[in-house]
């Protein structure tokens, strides 16, 4: 066997030549990439970490964008951008929130009072009592619910403060007025007493519920239960349909025994309304 000879006249041939062929077609740039380059491999490079990024303008961090720094930069102070959420009370009612509550709780528990004025039925609470009383007198409701509610105005300011006390005060005033309205409106002739009994104390029922979520009541019972579930954890609506019943009751000496049962279901379907509605902790919006 034979040997060519080598050339070296000729690039290539030389054992050296061929190895830095070798070395040369074995690199990652004859194979059409760039190796990664280190700061281990290219001494004094500066560190890749340390150098700034566009996305990170003045020194900002790579998290802050233009979007979420605008507000700063184009000095914009409104709480819903800047503050935190600590800062801003979402479940807190606005003035035209408790305005709103107010009348429309006043308007459906009026309302409620008035089928049940016509169906000549009672109800429970300071309400009942006036009716009571127009019946065995002749007096409007309007001039009494406001007299019946007058003693409970100083247990009102005592244990539920001025504030309250005065929204109760509104509601008493503007139920009254709403009890001169509503016969003005229109008339009711005719009326079923069931449908009228059950439909006047879930409206009443609906109102005052509306009411105790905007800080205020009707005056009367409402204040005690109301008391009494903030101070010895009883259910306002069951520590109202105690008082209810027994005022029903008591309406035996002015109505017949048919209407006061239809008046007791009554007043059961509007203490439940507030009995699974009105509980601690299960609304949490507030005045």
């Amino acid at each position: 066997m034979t040997h060519e000879p080598l050339d070296e006249s000729r690039p290539g041939t030389t054992p050296a030549a061929r190895a830095d062929d070798v070395t040369t077609a074995s690199s990652p740039a004859a194979r059409g990439y760039d190796a990664p380059t280190t700061s281990a491999a290219r001494p004094g490079a500066p560190d890749a970490s340390s150098a700034p990024t566009e996305s990170s303008p003045a020194g900002l961090p790579d998290a802050a964008t233009p979007d979420a720094v605008a507000p700063a930069r184009h000095g914009i102070d409104d709480p819903a951008l800047t503050g935190s959420i600590e800062t801003v009370d979402t479940t807190k009612h606005t003035l035209g929130e408790n305005v709103m509550g107010v009348v429309t709780g006043v308007f459906l528990a009026s309302f409620g009072l008035f089928l049940l004025k016509a169906s000549g039925a009672v109800s429970g609470g300071t309400a009942g009592l006036a009716l009571l009383t127009s019946y065995a007198t002749g007096w409007t409701f309007g001039v009494l619910f406001v007299l019946v509610n007058v003693p409970f105005f100083a247990l009102a300011v005592w244990k539920k403060g001025w504030p309250f006390t005065l929204r109760t005060v509104l509601t008493v005033v503007m139920l009254s007025a709403f009890s001169y309205l509503h016969p003005l409106m229109f008339d009711i002739d005719g009326i079923n007493p069931v449908y009228g009994t059950l439909a006047g104390n879930l409206l009443v029922g609906v109102g005052l519920l509306i009411l105790f979520r905007h800080g205020a009541s009707l005056g009367g019972i409402n204040i005690l239960a109301l008391v009494l579930q903030e101070r010895a954890g009883l259910r306002a609506g069951y520590v109202q349909m105690g008082f209810d019943v027994l005022i029903v009751l008591t309406s035996l000496t002015v109505v017949s025994p048919w209407i006061v049962l239809l008046s007791a279901l009554g007043a059961v379907v509007l203490n439940l309304v507030l009995a699974m509605n009105h509980k601690a902790g299960r609304y949490v919006g507030h005045t």
